[in-house]
């Protein structure tokens, strides 16, 4: 952590390296008080949100969730973030994008928008992490990652599978049921070399992706959940996913879906940086859906999820050399 250097550091800071403490309360809230940025010019990974909740099935609200987890940052972002020994924003120039832009009134261009946005961050030479939105969003945003790094494997944590067929199998919908059931069959991502973390819905059809639902990890270790994981995607290019529905509503209850059973806060971060190394090209975390919080706690969750991810990408792509 750096010296004190005013407020409003998401429109001030000179540089888009390192930690400054500014109030946590006040000031302009970008993810982690990182620039407010469309300049790509020497960006490592960038921040982005996609705030769309039509493909909903339950309750609404998650076009809210990227500003929540952005103001939900803000209390953590004077310091290194804990237990990481680094600070990832000393190894990655890191900028916060914005949101991506669509209009509502055409919903069906609303999938190759969200494409046409990752594309254009991608084709930088950028890595992404997306706050959503609902779970859809990770659809189109699969499809700009396997243009670039071929078939992924999905590292998918969730209390749904999300592998259902439409109603109607003639036609592609637009839900955030389906999305990773197309995905599987369109290649973009190899269910052979993909799992599925604290699923606890009922879905016999899994596609081929391996399973850990939500009462293995709670009777097994981060420690050994992380591993299976680690076996399953080798080092593959990886996309890591995750569904904040995947925590308990105890820890999560403002989502759209939510599911009693589910993992903790401290279980879920736990097998998060057991997975440090893996190839990490690509991430969200979405389903954060503000009106249904309480006490912010949901959007805090996904703000520190959001860190974690952070961390795991620079430990790969940066500070582990």
């Amino acid at each position: 952590m750096e010296e004190f250097q005013g407020n409003d550091l998401a429109i001030t800071r000179d540089s888009l390296y390192g930690t400054f403490s500014e109030p946590t309360y006040a000031g302009v809230t970008s993810f982690m008080r990182r620039r407010y940025t469309r300049d790509l010019r020497g960006v490592d990974l960038v921040v982005s949100g996609v705030p769309f909740d039509t493909a909903t099935t339950n309750r609404p609200g998650t076009r809210f969730g990227p500003r929540a987890i952005r103001a939900a940052s803000v209390t953590s972002a004077w310091e290194r973030h804990y237990p990481w020994e680094f600070d990832p924003f000393d190894h990655l120039a890191v900028i916060d994008y914005g949101d991506c832009n669509f209009d509502h009134a055409q919903p069906q261009r609303t999938p190759a928008a969200i494409e046409a946005h990752a594309e254009h961050i991608l084709d930088a030479g950028c890595g992404m992490l997306t706050l959503g939105g609902d779970h859809f969003i990770s659809y189109p945003l699969l499809k700009a990652h396997a243009k670039k790094h071929g078939a992924l494997s999905l590292v998918h944590f969730d209390a749904h599978s999300d592998t259902w067929p439409d109603a109607d199998d003639s036609v592609q919908g637009i839900s955030h049921g389906t999305m990773f059931y197309h995905a599987a069959r369109q290649g973009l991502v190899d269910p052979a070399r993909s799992v599925q973390i604290g699923l606890r819905t009922t879905n016999d059809d899994v596609m081929g992706f391996q399973v850990l639902d939500a009462r293995q990890v709670h009777r097994n270790t981060p420690e050994a959940i992380a591993e299976l994981i680690r076996a399953r995607v080798g080092d593959n290019p990886v996309y890591l996913t995750f569904d904040i529905d995947c925590l308990d509503p105890a820890f999560a209850p403002g989502t759209g879906t939510p599911v009693c059973g589910g993992l903790s806060t401290h279980q879920a971060l736990e097998i998060l940086r057991a997975l440090r190394g893996i190839n990490l090209v690509g991430m969200d975390v979405v389903e954060v859906s503000p009106p249904y919080d309480n006490a912010e706690v949901t959007a805090l969750a996904g703000a520190t999820i959001a860190m974690e991810m952070v961390c795991l990408y620079a430990a790969r792509h940066k500070a582990d050399g």
